[in-house]
């Protein structure tokens, strides 16, 4: 088993806070989740699997990603604005050796959506992935019909590395997706000042 590196952390740029996703998130979490279920659910991965028995709680689920977390294979962060849970941030996948890899999967309450959050978050996670963990590659796999969440890696200025066909099983069925990557040697300024350019130049 791999010692995690890099965890547990807060990330923090203006409002916007990374932290550790927690147990005593439940409510909040819940609350966000049904608020923008409309909002969420065309995008949210599923089994193909028939499943059977009671869904996990939420404590199960915070469980599962936290072993991850301890193991390094993965990194769940809640997203926060000031002191208001308003998204998610899950970094997976992580890989070492000769790949050193990772990808990153988000979502956000619809009512922050295109204030800036979703991308200070990615770059947030970006550059802890970078500088700290020490990988080379990151990824966001995207499916084409989502406008906002690419309208987030254009902001940040992922690299298009083209489809991705009936990559992953959503709300029944397997779909294509986008994949949008960057490396290190692309943002050697870090991804969170690159942001901050871009903002301050649109």
């Amino acid at each position: 088993m791999r010692v995690a590196v890099g965890w547990p952390v807060q990330l923090v740029d203006g409002d916007v806070r990374l932290r550790p996703l927690r147990r005593r998130d439940a409510d909040a979490w819940m609350t966000l989740r049904g608020r923008n279920l409309g909002w969420l659910e065309p995008w949210d991965a599923t089994s193909p699997e028939p499943v059977r028995g009671p869904r996990p709680s939420f404590g199960q689920f915070v469980r599962a990603l936290s072993a991850q977390a301890r193991e390094g294979s993965a990194l769940p962060f809640a997203i926060q604005r000031a002191d208001r849970l308003v998204g998610q941030l899950t970094v997976s996948s992580i890989q070492y050796g000769s790949l050193r890899s990772a990808a990153i999967g988000y979502w956000v309450s619809q009512d922050v959506a295109g204030q800036g959050i979703t991308p200070t978050a990615v770059a947030l996670a970006t550059d802890h992935c970078f500088g700290v963990l020490g990988l080379h590659r990151i990824e966001v796999n995207i499916r084409p019909e989502n406008a906002p969440s690419l309208r987030v890696v254009e902001k940040l200025g992922f690299r298009d590395e083209g489809l991705r066909v009936r990559y992953l099983h959503i709300q029944g069925r397997w779909c294509d997706h986008r994949t949008f990557a960057l490396t290190v040697e692309d943002v050697p300024e870090g991804l969170v000042e690159r942001w901050h350019r871009r903002r301050a130049t649109a």
